[in-house]
């Protein structure tokens, strides 16, 4: 029977960003991914090379999901809120990539993962907001890239800290009628905050 590589590549990818996102890069081990994806270790090295190699695939992988699930389009013919919304969307069928991020950020060192790749990611958002500023869709008087951060903070943060809701709301926070309240909040407040004020005109 041939060898499935594809197959046994996915399964070794898929445990990795589970273990990444459960552990962070140091928490986890070659041997756990290995476990999860029931493969022998040594195929995630022939594959892969090593543990940080792998994280840096699959954190690429990540954001290459979520920009092609939240299509810059709702920027350029829609609106942030929607954008907002649908970045929203992604998180909370995908709450591994925020955890990524997060575990990342707590032993950045000034190198990133795949850094050149997925600036491109980002500074594609950048140059969708700034194309809404020079038509006068969207807030001249915040720095372009600021925007863009703050609205995908805006719209993350609800996956980051979940005690943080339950203590500020009195609720768990993750109800589908609390979904669909903090939605609904997070796109009225990243309209509001990109709205053009007149006055910065």
């Amino acid at each position: 029977m041939a060898w499935d590589i594809a197959e046994t590549r996915r399964r070794l990818q898929a445990a990795a960003t589970e273990e990444f996102a459960e552990h962070g890069l140091s928490g986890t081990t070659v041997d756990r991914i290995a476990r999860r994806a029931g493969v022998n270790k040594e195929r995630l090295y022939h594959y892969f090379g090593d543990k940080e190699k792998l994280f840096e695939l699959v954190l690429q992988d990540e954001l290459a999901r979520i920009a092609k699930a939240v299509p810059l389009a709702s920027v350029r013919d829609q609106d942030v809120g929607e954008f907002a919304g649908l970045v929203f969307d992604y998180h909370l069928q995908h709450p591994q990539l925020v955890r990524l991020l997060h575990w990342e950020g707590l032993t950045y060192t000034g190198s990133t993962a795949g850094h050149a790749e997925r600036t491109r990611y980002y500074r594609e958002k950048v140059e969708a907001f700034a194309a809404g500023q020079s038509q006068g869709r969207l807030a001249v008087d915040i720095e372009t890239a600021h925007l863009v951060f703050m609205v995908i903070a805006l719209a993350a943060w609800w996956f980051a800290a979940p005690q943080v809701i339950a203590m500020l709301t009195g609720g768990a926070g993750d109800s589908a009628a609390e979904r669909a309240q903090q939605r609904q909040s997070l796109i009225t407040a990243a309209r509001r905050l990109a709205t053009p004020d007149p006055a910065a005109g």
